[in-house]
């Protein structure tokens, strides 16, 4: 998109209709919609005089891709975008992250840039590198340094001069909480007051945010508020941690408020929901157990698959952790060392899927487990796909790919402290001042969000997508 050519296009009104995308990063209904919801007097008037409702997310219900799949209203496998990580083509070790570049399909800024429309967007992930937008971008909590996170690249001397050293993210599996704390504090601030910065000095008729410290805050400090976390600590300090920040956010969102004027709808999506964890299924652990993954030697502590000595030579399938684990078999013709022959992959995966979703917990409870190949759930596949997908007692175990472990079940995450998983259903709130919708409860998918926003701003532009649609209560909206 040559961007210049569009500088002369703006046409962005100031009595036309706005819309303000506030993205909350893991916020569940039980909470925000529940539980918390008398103590927020901002979100309670969004939710008694809009449009509000669950959220369902995209498997793999995670930061990335699901993000990407909101504004761009495309699945996981549409994108190519499995998680954070990818398999670099056939190798058994190397990997790519996912970044801004990794997105070829058009997000709502794009697809309203056509129409000489600008936007202003703070932190959707993933959005490292910066990307030419037809308006303003600061980017997301994956940017690695200082050096280059906006766009235009004047845009940074802006808000270094407004909140000092940008925070993008902070460090939230540690047992330091307090510094965590402090630090999670001083990066929502300094993102709210360069949000409100933009919304008054630049020119945009779309304005998205996205705040990570709410799922930062619930990694962290889960197991002080869950009474029903099996690591729950009564009487701690951090007991009211998690409803403070949320009172907190409310505060931030009444000052958004504040400064907006009747013409300016205002949007609250979360990309999944949080619930606790019960610990960590090692997967490469069940693997080498059953036969299907082979080491040359056990290490002798907790090691990374990448880090183990594998027979490759004897193994026909491993795996990676996470929140949900990514399985990869061993096929000649297509790995280096390949075992599994071609006439019997098909077969193989069958056997795999079947003992994968027998597993049990470790008091020999059943567990619901989803186990799936990737096109089962997305239909045609883009990038670097994995063989199968399979979640744990519905997302409620991580799976640990670590190797070195004495039990097959962990009380803990592998890779650091971790109080919570991600759950499927989000959150989805439309506040427009001049429309009261009466607390409409709605079902909307993450695939809705993008054609809603288009119709809510009037967009001709369509996002060609089935499973994708504009919410019905709003479509008759005027």
């Amino acid at each position: 998109m040559d961007i210049s050519k569009l500088k002369s296009r703006f046409i962005g009104k100031k009595e036309g209709k706005k819309v303000i995308l506030l993205g909350l990063d893991s916020a569940p209904p039980e909470l925000l919609f529940d539980e918390f919801l008398p103590d927020l007097p901002n979100f309670k008037m969004l939710v008694e005089k809009g449009i509000s409702g669950s959220l369902r997310t995209i498997e793999p219900p995670i930061t990335i891709p699901a993000w990407a799949c909101m504004v761009t209203s495309k699945n996981p496998g549409q994108l190519g975008m499995y998680g954070f990580r990818h398999r670099k083509g056939n190798s058994y070790t190397d990997f790519w992250i996912a970044n801004s570049r990794s997105i070829k399909e058009k997000t709502i800024w794009d697809i309203l840039a056509e129409e000489g429309r600008k936007s202003t967007v703070i932190g959707v992930p993933p959005s490292y590198p910066p990307k030419e937008i037809f308006g303003n971008l600061i980017s997301c909590f994956i940017t690695p340094t200082t050096d280059n996170y906006t766009y235009p690249p004047s845009l940074k001397s802006e808000i270094e001069k407004l909140v000092g050293e940008y925070t993008f993210d902070v460090v939230f599996r540690t047992e330091e909480r307090d510094t965590l704390l402090e630090g999670l504090y001083e990066m929502t601030e300094k993102r709210f007051e360069i949000i409100k910065y933009l919304i008054k000095n630049k020119e945009w008729d779309f304005l998205m945010a996205v705040e990570i410290g709410l799922d930062r805050l619930h990694h962290a400090f889960w197991k002080f508020y869950d009474k029903d976390h099996h690591l729950y600590e009564a009487g701690s300090k951090y007991e009211g941690t998690i409803k403070d920040y949320y009172k907190y956010l409310d505060k931030k969102l009444g000052e958004i408020l504040d400064i907006v004027d009747d013409n300016t709808i205002i949007v609250v999506a979360s990309d999944h929901g949080t619930k606790r964890m019960k610990g960590s299924f090692c997967i490469n652990e069940w693997l080498i157990e059953k036969g299907y993954l082979v080491l040359k030697s056990r290490p002798y502590a907790p090691t990374a698959l990448d880090k183990c000595d594998v027979d490759w030579s004897r193994t026909t399938a491993w795996a990676w952790g996470g929140y949900y684990s990514r399985i990869f078999v061993n096929l000649k013709g297509r790995e280096p060392e390949g075992t599994v022959e071609a006439g019997d992959y098909e077969t193989f995966l069958d056997e795999l899927k079947e003992v994968l979703s027998e597993i049990s917990g470790p008091d020999g409870e059943t567990l619901v487990n989803k186990i799936v190949r990737p096109k089962e759930l997305y239909g045609a596949t883009k990038g670097d796909a994995p063989d199968l997908m399979a979640s744990f007692d519905d997302y409620y175990y991580r799976a640990a790919g670590t190797i070195g472990h004495e039990t097959m079940f962990l009380a803990e995450n592998d890779t650091g402290p971790d109080d919570s998983m991600h759950s499927m259903n989000g959150v989805f709130i439309i506040y427009d001042p001049k429309n009261d919708y009466g607390g409409q409860i709605v079902k909307a998918s993450i695939l809705d969000v993008a054609p809603t926003v288009l119709h809510l701003l009037k967009s001709k532009g369509k996002i060609e997508n089935p499973n994708g649609q504009v919410i019905k209560e709003v479509l008759n909206d005027e």
